[in-house]
């Protein structure tokens, strides 16, 4: 449903731009220049998830599901053991400690079920950043 456009301007720039849009094959215009970049900005909890080798992530988040806390108790020794974070400017017992600290808040909340859904999106953020790894895809996306 097309909302009225309040002036004949913006009439004709929609017009203008259908027309352009109908004219490339690509659905834009060659003399669009527009580039969006979204880039997601995480807390110091979400930024401390280690990119681990695929299968220690699925072991993780398979933890995680039934153990809520345990994969990311886990995933912090990977820390210890050279895995890269979003953070690192941080030093790496800071990292550790931050892993640490959300797998106790995942086992202390997870007695009203807030623990438990949280581990368990951990688990699923742990195998992302692995698939990422594994593809080559740059960290900071």
């Amino acid at each position: 449903m097309e909302h009225p456009h309040k002036d004949g301007e913006t009439a004709a720039a929609a017009a203008a731009a259908a027309t352009a849009a109908a004219a490339d094959p690509r659905g834009a215009s060659s003399s669009s220049g527009v580039v969006v970049q979204v880039r997601e900005k995480k807390g110091p909890l979400r930024a401390a998830i280690p990119y681990m080798p695929f299968p220690v992530a699925v072991i993780c988040l398979f933890l995680n599901t039934f153990v809520p806390g345990l994969g990311t108790f886990v995933s912090a020794f990977t820390v210890l053991c050279g895995a890269r974070t979003d953070l690192p400017d941080r030093h790496m017992c800071c990292v550790f400690w931050l892993n640490i600290a959300a797998a106790l808040i995942q086992i202390l909340t997870a007695i009203v079920m807030v623990g438990w859904i949280m581990s368990i999106f951990w688990g699923m953020d742990m195998v992302i950043l692995a698939s990422y790894k594994e593809q080559g895809i740059p960290q900071q996306l």
